[in-house]
C-alpha cells in the first residue's frame, strides 16, 4: 500500500502555523472520515437489519409451511400432495433459515463490530482529544499573555514566579496534549483502512460461508483474492502496531528532553548557548501596532525569515505576509517602557520601523544576529552558516590577540633602532608593506588598549569650550550636544555644496597616526569586533551634511547639530573594501591641554560609502580653492596697503624736506646784519609779512637749536 501521511511529533513544541495548517488538513480528513463512516455504518446497519429480517422472515415462512396441515381451509384443506410438498419446502427453508441465522451472527461479529468500534471509540476519542487540545492551547496563550505583560518597573518576584510556573504548567500540558492528539491522528490514518477493510472482509467471508452451506459454486479465485485481502489487513495491523510503539517511545523521549524548554525564562547558557551563525529563524514574536497617535497594542504572531524578507503568519492562515525587507537593514535592541527583550528593525531607507518582542533574552539575541547576517547577504552564499560562523569567529578574535599571535608579534619585531627608523621611513613613503611589516605596524596604527566610544559625544576642544562659555551667557540658547544656538551665516548660505546622507554612528577611537591608509580599516575591524563581543547593536542614526566648510551630524527629529567637523581638521576618509556601506574619516582635534590628538570616526550608511567619501573629497577641493582665492585676495589687499603706506611715507619725506628748506631760509635771513637807519634820521618800518617771517625765523632757529 502507499505511504501513510503522518504529523511530525518533533514540531509539537514549536507549534508553528505550518504545523497548525497541517493539523487542520488532518482534522478536515478526520471530519471527512467521520462523515463517510457514519454513512457506511448506516448502510451496513441496514444490511444487518435486512439480514436479520430475512432470517426471521425465512424462519417464519418455514414455520408457516409446517403449520399448513393445521390450517382449516373450507375448501381443499385435506390436500396431502400439497402438504407433503410444503413440508419439503419447509425443511429446505428451515435449513436456509438456519444458514441465514448463522449469516446474521457472522455479520454481527465480522462486519458490525469493527465499524461500530471504530465509530464509537476511535472517532469519539479524536473529538475528545481535540477539545482537550483546544482548552490546553487557550490556557497556554492566556499564560503567555500574562507573562508578556509583566511590568518592567514593578518587578515582583512572587508574581513573576507564579506566572512562570503557570506558563510552565500550561506549556507542558499543551505539549503533552498535542503529542497525544497527533499520535491519535497518525493512528487514525492506519485505522481508517483497517476499519473499512475488516467489515468488508467479514461481510464477504460470511456470505461465502453462507453460500458454501448451500452451494459450492464459488471458485478458488475468490478465495485467493479474499485471502490476499486478509493478508494485507494483517500487514497493515502489524505496521500500525510497530508505528504506535515508535510514537510512544518518541513521546517519552521528548517529554524528558523538552522539560527545560517549557519555562519561558532564559535557559542555562552552558547547555543552550546563543547561536549567532543562523541565516534562517522562525518563532513567535510580539509586534507593536500603532492604534492612534500615542497608543499602541501588541499582537502575538508567528515570524519567519524567507530569503531576505521577514514574514509573519497568523494562526489559521495558509501563507505568510511580508513585514519588511531585511537586505541592508539595521537592527538593534531597544528599551521599551512596558516590555522586555525588545528589538527594532529599520529598513534600508529608514522609512519603515518594526518593533518586536522576543520571549527571552537568548531568543532576542539570536533574532538580532540572524537579521544582521541576512542584512549582510550571507544567506546568498552556498555555505551560509559556515560563512556566518567564520565572520563571527573573526570578529571575536579581532580585539584581543591570542598568546601565540602575541609571541609571533614579539618575535617579528626588529631590535635595532636603525631598522625601525628605516621601516617607518619606508611606510611613510607609501610603498606596499610586506606581511611582516603589516603585522608590525598594527600597534603603530591603533593601540591595543585604546577605549572605544559607541555614543555620539562632542569632542572637548578649546573652540567648543569657548562656545559653551558663550552659550552659558544669558540670552543665548545652548543644546546638550555642545553646539550653540546661533549658527554663522557663512555655514548655511555661502556654501555652494550641500549634500545630505543618512548615516548610523558605529564608534570612534583615538589612533596614533593619521598618515597611514590602513588606519581606517584597522579601526573598523576593532570597532565591529568590539560590538560583536559585547553585543552592542544600538546605533545612533543621524543626517550627515557635507558642505564646503564643515561636516555636520544633525538629529533627524529635532534638526539639532550634534557634531561639527571642520574640513580643515579632516585628514583622510575611505570606505570598507568589502562592505561598501561602511566608511570613516580621520580627524585631527585639539586636546584638553593644548596638544593635538587624532581620532577616527566610523559610520554605516544606506548609500555607498565611496559616494560619501567622494563628496567629502569634493568639499575639501572646493574649500581648498576657496581658501586659495581668499589668500590671493588678502595678499592683494596687503600689497595695496603696502603701496599706500609707501606713498604716505614718500609724501611725509617730501614734506619734511620742504620744511627743512624753509627753515634753512629763515635761519639764513635771521643771521644777516641789522638794517641801517634812514638817511633823513627816520626809522625803517617793516611790513606785517616781514615781521611774521622774522618771528618764524626766530622760532625755526630755536627749533633747529633744540633739534641739534
Amino acid at each position: 500500500m502507499p505511504g501513510i501521511e503522518k504529523l511530525p511529533l518533533e514540531e509539537t513544541l514549536e507549534d508553528s502555523p505550518q504545523t497548525r495548517s497541517l493539523l487542520g488538513v488532518f482534522e478536515e480528513d478526520t471530519a471527512a472520515i467521520s462523515n463517510y463512516y457514519t454513512q457506511l455504518y448506516q448502510a451496513m446497519q441496514r444490511v444487518y437489519d435486512a439480514q436479520n429480517e430475512l432470517s426471521a422472515a425465512t424462519h417464519l415462512t418455514s414455520r408457516l409451511l409446517k403449520e399448513y396441515d393445521k390450517q382449516r381451509f373450507p375448501l381443499g384443506g385435506d390436500d396431502e400432495v400439497m402438504s407433503s410438498t410444503l413440508q419439503q419446502f419447509s425443511k429446505v427453508i428451515d435449513e436456509l433459515s438456519s444458514c441465514h441465522a448463522v449469516l446474521s451472527t457472522q455479520l454481527a461479529d465480522a462486519m458490525m463490530f469493527p465499524v461500530t468500534q471504530f465509530k464509537e471509540r476511535d472517532l469519539r476519542e479524536i473529538l475528545t482529544l481535540k477539545e482537550v487540545f483546544q482548552i490546553a492551547s487557550d490556557d497556554h496563550d492566556a499564560a503567555i499573555n500574562r507573562y508578556s505583560r509583566l511590568s518592567k518597573r514593578k518587578d515582583n518576584d512572587k508574581v513573576r514566579a507564579e506566572v512562570v510556573e503557570d506558563v510552565y504548567t500550561s506549556r507542558k500540558k499543551q505539549h503533552q496534549t498535542i503529542m497525544h492528539y497527533f499520535c491519535a491522528l497518525n493512528t487514525l490514518q492506519y485505522k481508517k483502512k483497517t476499519a473499512l477493510l475488516e467489515p468488508l472482509l467479514g461481510y464477504m467471508q460470511a456470505q461465502i460461508s453462507f453460500f458454501k452451506l448451500g452451494s459450492e459454486n464459488l471458485t478458488q479465485q475468490w478465495e485467493d483474492f479474499l485471502g490476499t485481502i486478509g493478508t494485507s489487513v494483517q500487514n497493515v495491523r502489524r505496521e500500525m502496531e510497530e508505528e504506535l510503539g515508535q510514537m510512544q517511545q518518541t513521546i517519552q523521549e521528548m517529554e524528558s528532553s523538552c522539560d527545560p524548554l517549557y519555562a519561558p525564562c532564559d535557559p542555562d547558557p552552558a547547555h543552550s548557548p546563543v547561536c549567532r551563525n543562523l541565516t534562517r529563524k522562525q518563532g513567535y514574536l510580539y509586534i507593536r501596532n500603532k492604534t492612534g497617535l500615542v497608543s499602541s497594542s501588541w499582537e502575538r504572531q508567528y515570524f519567519f525569515t524567507q530569503g531576505g524578507n521577514l514574514m509573519h503568519q497568523s494562526r489559521g492562515e495558509v501563507a505568510g505576509g511580508l513585514v519588511t525587507d531585511l537586505d541592508n537593514c539595521s537592527v538593534m535592541a531597544i528599551d521599551s517602557d512596558d516590555r522586555r527583550f525588545c528589538f527594532q528593525v529599520t529598513s534600508f531607507d529608514g522609512k519603515k520601523v518594526v518593533t518586536l518582542q522576543a520571549e527571552s533574552r537568548k531568543a532576542c539575541e539570536e533574532w538580532i544576529a540572524t537579521i544582521n547576517n541576512i542584512s549582510r547577504r550571507i544567506y546568498l552564499s552556498e555555505n551560509a552558516e559556515e560563512l556566518a560562523a567564520r565572520v563571527n569567529q573573526t570578529a571575536l578574535e579581532a580585539v584581543t590577540p591570542s598568546p601565540s599571535f602575541q609571541q609571533r608579534h614579539e618575535s617579528l619585531r626588529p631590535s635595532s633602532k636603525g631598522r625601525t627608523g628605516r621601516t617607518s621611513s619606508i611606510s611613510s613613503v607609501g610603498s606596499e608593506p610586506s606581511p611582516a611589516l603589516s603585522v608590525l605596524s598594527l600597534d603603530a596604527l591603533v593601540a591595543p588598549d585604546t577605549p572605544i566610544q559607541f555614543d555620539i559625544i562632542s569632542p572637548v576642544t578649546e573652540e567648543n569650550s569657548g562656545q559653551s562659555k558663550t552659550a552659558a551667557q544669558p540670552g543665548r540658547r545652548s543644546n546638550p550636544f555642545g553646539e550653540s544656538g546661533n549658527i554663522s551665516p557663512e555655514d548655511s548660505e555661502d556654501s555652494i555644496l550641500h549634500q545630505l546622507f543618512i548615516v548610523r554612528f558605529l564608534g570612534s577611537m583615538e589612533v596614533k597616526t593619521a598618515e597611514s591608509a590602513d588606519v581606517i580599516s584597522e579601526t573598523m575591524r576593532q570597532i565591529l569586533a568590539a560590538r560583536a563581543i559585547h553585543n552592542i547593536f544600538r546605533m545612533t542614526e543621524s543626517h550627515l551634511l557635507v558642505s564646503c566648510d564643515c561636516l555636520k551630524l544633525i538629529d533627524p527629529q529635532t534638526q539639532v547639530t550634534r557634531l561639527r567637523f571642520p574640513l580643515s581638521s579632516i585628514i583622510q576618509s575611505s570606505s570598507h573594501q568589502d562592505n561598501k556601506r561602511l566608511f570613516g574619516f580621520v580627524l585631527q582635534a585639539a586636546g584638553g591641554r593644548g596638544d593635538t590628538r587624532v581620532v577616527c570616526y566610523i559610520f554605516e550608511s544606506n548609500n555607498d560609502g565611496e559616494k560619501i567619501c567622494d563628496s567629502i573629497g569634493l568639499a575639501k577641493q572646493i574649500a581648498f580653492h576657496s581658501e586659495m582665492d581668499r589668500k590671493a585676495v588678502e595678499k592683494k589687499k596687503e600689497q595695496d596697503k603696502a603701496k599706500e603706506k609707501q606713498l604716505e611715507e614718500l609724501n611725509k619725506q617730501r614734506q619734511i624736506e620742504k620744511d627743512l628748506e624753509e627753515q634753512s631760509l629763515l635761519i639764513a635771513a635771521s643771521t644777516r646784519p641789522a638794517n641801517p637807519g634812514a638817511p633823513d634820521g627816520q626809522f625803517l618800518v617793516l611790513s606785517c609779512s616781514q615781521s611774521e617771517e622774522s618771528d618764524v625765523g626766530e622760532e625755526g632757529k630755536k627749533r633747529g637749536e633744540s633739534e641739534a
